[in-house]
């Protein structure tokens, strides 16, 4: 077993929806990229739908060249006629998979006045109202926030925001909360499971629980344009709408970041079309991956440092009380993979205070088998004895 990409995506039809579905994923994988990118020889667990998803939030608030320069980026604008029933369409058909929950919550400043622009768009596209908070006393509304965030994460998230990470500056916490629970389709026999070697890509070589199963499998062998060798793998869940897909070099010595010129939603739906089913003995780890990533260099690094920058960053969509800014973007992704399946919860945040405006996130990896599908997490696996 070589070190992997493990791959969740969720399939959603519709042609309503496959405009936006697809803008989305397509950033949300550009960002990892990047934090693949920071994170070689290192376990990562990511959110392409989280990242792409809190920035959306942050886009119906904003104007101007803000407003803009997001566009460009992201590809879409929920500010567009339509988009942002698209949006709700879009959280509809993932929220009605099974094991998956989605909720998304407006933590707002009691003496602060939004727009009514801003209040209409995060109700119609994220079914969200905003909560009155009182942030002069930052302690007592963390408690309130890390509460909502383990309810919509059935507990697995308990501390969302640790202490001091909200001032009695604070005036909005947008959240977005996901939990995912899924059995495989075949589970893995436990007492297949035995300790076997996990090669790194350090050159080291490490005993691990190894789960085993043989079954068939939707398989298919690919090659990037640097000429580097891979294949594919889907696993899937009960229902078969759900599955993980596990895509690894062929060297052993090749990282996975060598892979990451594949991530497009093209390059998904050619994985879709040119896969077949065929009998494979599948050795797989059990693994937990635990990430915590910063991504406000990186996405600086793309482009979108106006929004950090309070000088011009325009957000008067949301309030026109005070200006503000980007200041914090947190992402922080659990997983949990076993012979019985996955479980999963996540949670998206974003903050804004009278001179800044924080996004913390919290992901899990998931993916479907239809179509391209919205990758709503994925991650790289490259040492699986450690969280």
């Amino acid at each position: 077993m070589l070190c992997l990409y493990v791959w969740f995506f969720l399939g959603l039809s519709g042609a309503a929806i496959s405009n936006l579905q697809e803008k989305q994923t397509d950033f949300g994988m550009r960002v990892f990229s990047q934090v693949a990118q920071n994170s070689k020889g290192s376990n990562l667990a990511f959110s392409p739908y989280g990242v792409a998803t809190i920035l959306a939030m942050a886009q119906l608030g904003a104007g101007g060249n803000t407003l803009k320069t997001l566009n460009a980026k992201l590809g879409f604008s929920l500010q567009e006629r339509g988009m942002a029933r698209q949006q709700r369409l879009l959280q509809r058909d993932i929220s009605s998979e099974e094991g998956v929950e989605l909720a998304s919550g407006v933590m707002v400043e009691r003496k602060m006045a939004l727009e009514k622009g801003f209040r209409r768009g995060l109700g119609k596209a994220f079914q969200a109202s905003p909560h009155q908070l009182d942030f002069s006393r930052p302690d007592q509304a963390l408690d309130i926030i890390n509460a909502w965030v383990s309810d919509h994460t059935a507990g697995t998230i308990p501390s969302f925001l640790s202490s001091g990470a909200l001032t009695d500056e604070t005036r909005m916490v947008l959240l977005n909360a996901l939990h995912f629970q899924g059995l495989w389709k075949v589970p893995f026999d436990p007492k297949m499971t035995e300790e076997r070697l996990f090669h790194c890509t350090n050159g080291s070589s490490v005993p691990v629980p190894m789960m085993r199963l043989t079954h068939r499998f939707k398989y298919g062998e690919f090659v990037t344009p640097d000429g580097v060798d891979y294949d594919v793998i889907e696993v899937p869940y009960e229902g078969e709408s759900l599955s993980m897909l596990l895509v690894s070099p062929f060297e052993p010595e090749m990282p996975v970041s060598s892979l990451s010129s594949e991530l497009t939603t093209q390059r998904l739906q050619q994985w879709r079309q040119e896969m077949r089913s065929v009998k494979r003995q599948l050795v797989l780890p059990r693994f937990t991956l635990d990430s915590e990533v910063e991504l406000k260099s990186i996405l600086i690094r793309m482009g979108l440092g106006d929004m950090f920058n309070l000088a011009k960053a325009d957000f008067t969509r949301i309030t026109t009380e005070q200006p503000l800014c980007v200041s914090k973007v947190l992402q922080k992704v659990k997983i949990e993979v076993n012979e019985e399946g996955t479980k999963g919860s996540a949670a998206t945040g974003k903050g804004s205070i009278d001179y800044m405006l924080m996004t913390d996130s919290i992901q899990y990896l998931l993916y479907g088998s239809q179509a391209a599908g919205a990758v709503l997490f994925m991650g790289q696996v490259n040492q699986p004895q450690q969280h």
